[in-house]
């Protein structure tokens, strides 16, 4: 039997952008299971989100692929849930070169501290690469019109909380 290929794809999502959305879609046709992970860290955590609020709009965006996008949330390092859960691949979307140092150190500490997980980097699509969870907040919150930048129940939220 065939080991089922797991990957991580971290992040804050807050809220969960059609890029993410895009990203996440893109990388099943790599892997058989994405497991979306927030982090879970209380002292940093200034989310307009809670962290439930968080994982409930993931798995309504992502129901209709069954257990293939899992979202779940984690304490500690990274490294050591990909682990736990046997994923041997982080996701990481680059949406323009600012992006790239960051990555790239965060990339080589998790090499150091876990040799056997790589980080797979994927491009944000065209249509989506200028979009930001801040960007979104900020828009909504002055007024504009974010329905082209988050999925439908997304959107619906973020009306709510302003």
């Amino acid at each position: 039997m065939a080991q089922t290929k797991i990957a991580i794809y971290p992040g804050s999502f807050d809220p969960i952008t059609n890029g993410h959305v895009d990203l996440v879609k893109r990388t099943l046709g790599v892997f058989d299971r994405i497991v979306v992970a927030i982090a879970r860290n209380p002292e940093k955590d200034r989310s307009l989100f809670d962290l439930e609020e968080r994982l409930d709009m993931i798995r309504q965006v992502f129901k209709g692929f069954g257990n293939r996008v899992q979202a779940e949330s984690f304490e500690g390092l990274l490294v050591q849930y990909a682990k736990k859960t046997g994923a041997k691949v982080i996701i990481r979307g680059l949406r323009a070169v600012s992006d790239f140092e960051y990555e790239f150190q965060m990339a080589m500490m998790n090499r150091e501290l876990a040799p056997g997980i790589e980080t797979l980097y994927m491009m944000t699509g065209q249509d989506h690469f200028y979009i930001s969870s801040r960007l979104v907040k900020e828009v909504v919150s002055l007024g504009g019109d974010i329905s082209g930048f988050v999925p439908a129940i997304v959107a619906k939220k973020l009306k709510e909380k302003f």
